[in-house]
């Protein structure tokens, strides 16, 4: 069972950046693809972006051109680097591994 451990969060200005990262324990890292969520106040929560074990990626239309997520391998890491925050994009960003959570660290994105 994976401990996951988000951070990086915090308050930023629209145009702002974040890199957010998640730290996983108890688990072989390097054989697990990473998924990262979205939660805003009031919605259900929807993935946002992976990373595949070999290194391949994926992101939803809404995100594209502006995250790009990564992962470290020996430090047991992945991180979600976010460009051109906007508003909306504020909310609870969430890392899984397998069936196992993250607590979520907060994004708010406001002037």
């Amino acid at each position: 069972q994976a401990h996951l451990v988000e951070s990086g969060g915090g308050l930023v200005q629209p145009g702002g950046s974040l890199r957010l990262s998640c730290v996983a324990s108890g688990i072989r890292f390097r054989s697990h693809n990473v998924y990262w969520y979205y939660q805003a106040p009031g919605s259900q929560r929807d993935m946002v972006a992976w990373i595949a074990t070999g290194g391949s990626t994926g992101y939803v239309d809404s995100v594209k051109g502006r995250f790009s997520i990564s992962r470290d391998n020996p430090k047991n890491t992945a991180y979600l680097q976010m460009d051109g925050l906007k508003p909306e994009d504020t909310g609870i960003y969430t890392c899984r591994i397998g069936n196992d959570w993250g607590q979520g660290t907060q994004v708010t994105v406001s002037s």
